[in-house]
C-alpha cells in the first residue's frame, strides 16, 4: 500500500495489525481519486473508518485543505500517525480516536461540512452500512455540491437513496464495490 500521486507520491504506508481493518488496495484510492479529481485541491475531507488513513493521507498529498480521520481503534489511530510522519505531513489533518457516529455527531453540532466523505466500515458489521448512511442521511455534514463513497463487498445491496444522499454511480474493483452518493434538499424518506 503505497500514496499514489501528489507531494507524498511513492511512500509506503502501514497498515493496523490484525484482521479488523481491510486496507484500501492502490486500484481502488486511485479509482476513487480519479473520479474525484482536481475538485480534492483545497477541499476538506471527512474518512470514516479510517483504519491506516491512507485515503486521508492520498487526499492532503494530492493537496485537500483539510482532512478529518476517524477511527475507535487504538492501534489504527497510532498506524495512522506513524503513516503522516513518514510521508512527512504535519498539517492540515485532525484524528479523531471515536466512534463514527460520536463524530458525526460532534462535526455536526459544530456545523462542520465536507466537499467529500469516504466510508470504509468493517464487512463483519452489515447493519452498520445502512445506520451511517442514515445517519448522514439526516444531518448534513456534506457540502451540498460534495460527494460521499462507501465501499462494501461486491454483493452488498445499498439503497439507492438514504434521507437527503442519492446514488449517482457504483462500481466493482475485484471483490468490492464503491458506491457514490451525493446530497439533495429533496428528502426521499427512506
Amino acid at each position: 500500500m503505497r500514496v499514489i500521486a501528489g507531494s507524498a507520491r511513492g511512500k509506503r504506508l502501514k497498515a493496523p495489525a490484525g484482521l479488523h481493518t481491510r486496507p484500501i488496495t492502490d486500484m481502488i484510492k486511485e479509482a476513487l481519486f480519479n473520479v474525484w479529481g482536481q475538485e480534492i485541491i483545497e477541499a476538506s475531507v471527512l474518512d470514516l473508518f479510517a483504519g491506516s488513513g491512507s485515503v486521508g493521507i492520498e487526499a492532503l498529498s494530492r493537496g485537500a485543505g483539510r482532512v478529518v480521520m476517524v477511527d475507535n481503534d487504538k492501534n489504527a489511530i497510532q498506524v495512522i500517525k506513524e503513516n503522516l510522519a513518514n510521508c512527512g505531513i504535519n498539517v492540515g489533518f485532525e484524528i479523531f480516536f471515536n466512534d463514527v457516529f460520536k463524530a458525526v455527531d460532534l462535526l455536526n453540532r459544530h456545523q462542520e461540512k465536507f466537499d467529500f466523505i469516504y466510508i470504509d466500515p468493517p464487512f463483519t458489521n452489515d447493519k452498520i452500512f445502512a445506520q451511517i448512511m442514515q445517519l448522514l442521511g439526516e444531518i448534513k455534514v456534506l457540502a451540498s455540491d460534495g460527494s460521499l463513497v462507501i465501499r462494501t463487498k461486491k454483493q452488498k445491496e445499498m439503497a439507492e437513496s438514504y434521507g437527503h444522499l442519492y446514488k449517482y454511480r457504483s462500481r466493482i474493483y475485484g471483490e468490492s464495490c464503491l458506491h457514490y452518493y451525493t446530497w439533495t434538499e429533496e428528502d426521499s424518506k427512506i
